[in-house]
């Protein structure tokens, strides 16, 4: 595996595969790696004849307040699982070589921001955006992967690559979670023992909405307090929202007729999880 640090570089090393008619695949993540990650580095293999996996903790998509000094990091490690999984290129950059001085340029997707995540973290899908469309553009790659545990992310960035024409295709990977249940995250390293057997109530509260649709429930009032009646079982968790959806414009859905998605974000110590399923009818 190649490990680049450069834009230059990678854009280079990039163009002549596709020159040579390799299929190029984009595995963007902001490492701390675990077997959700590695599942997208296996779906870009299958699907592409060469694979780079980004690894670059974007500060664009911080707020002042937030996590982005002490997120995770674990760089030898995470190069060790790549190497492992046949990665091809490790892409690098540092934050100065991604931003140099003097940039001011930002790609923002409206309305599909205000919902969600987008509403308790303002300018979240900005730099999010920003920092994808700049990967999208020096990797250039003809598919990029991502999971569907952001799945308000991953609904942003396939309507930016629609709106903006990028020629590339965009696929989503089911959440992979531990035995238990428990979404996989790099952020559930912040989790201490209690709190991580306190995070299996989001696994809990959407099992829980499955049930009820399964058994004929489809009023969207009743689904959501039952969920967060789950939820507030557990004392050391904290309900930022529950939102029941439609799965493409995210716009609150009063009853399930067809699909929805069900979407949580809660505070367990000082982990915010996130966490979703598909509803159907």
């Amino acid at each position: 595996m190649r490990l680049i640090l450069h834009i230059r570089e990678m854009q280079s090393w990039s163009e002549a595969e596709r020159r040579a008619g390799k299929r190029v695949a984009l595995v963007p993540t902001m490492g701390f790696l675990h077997e959700g990650h590695l599942s997208l580095v296996r779906e870009g293999s299958g699907r592409a004849d060469r694979v780079i996996a980004s690894l670059f903790v974007n500060p664009k998509q911080f707020a002042p307040n937030e996590d982005y000094r002490n997120y995770p990091r674990d760089f030898e490690r995470d190069r060790a699982l790549l190497e492992r999984e046949g990665v091809d290129i490790l892409f690098h950059p540092s934050a100065e070589e991604m931003y140099r001085e003097g940039h001011h340029t930002h790609v923002e997707v409206e309305k599909l921001d205000r919902f969600l995540c987008g509403a308790f973290r303002p300018g979240h899908f900005r730099g999010v955006t920003t920092v994808v469309a700049k990967l999208l553009n020096i990797v250039r790659p003809h598919v990029a992967i991502f999971g569907t545990k952001d799945y308000q992310q991953l609904q942003i960035i396939r309507r930016m690559v629609e709106d903006l024409n990028f020629d590339i295709e965009i696929v989503g990977q089911p959440i992979v979670r531990e035995k238990d249940g428990l979404a996989m995250s790099s952020r559930n390293a912040y989790l201490s023992a209690p709190e991580r057997q306190a995070a299996l109530c989001l696994h809990r509260s959407l099992k829980k909405a499955e049930s009820l649709v399964r058994h004929g429930e489809r009023e969207g009032g009743r689904i959501l307090s039952a969920v967060k009646e789950e939820l507030e079982k557990e004392p050391l968790a904290r309900i930022e929202y529950v939102s029941l959806c439609d799965p493409r414009s995210l716009e609150e859905l009063e009853s399930i007729r067809d699909q929805a998605l069900l979407a949580l974000a809660v505070w367990v110590g000082r982990a915010r999880l996130i966490d979703n399923t598909v509803l159907t009818a």
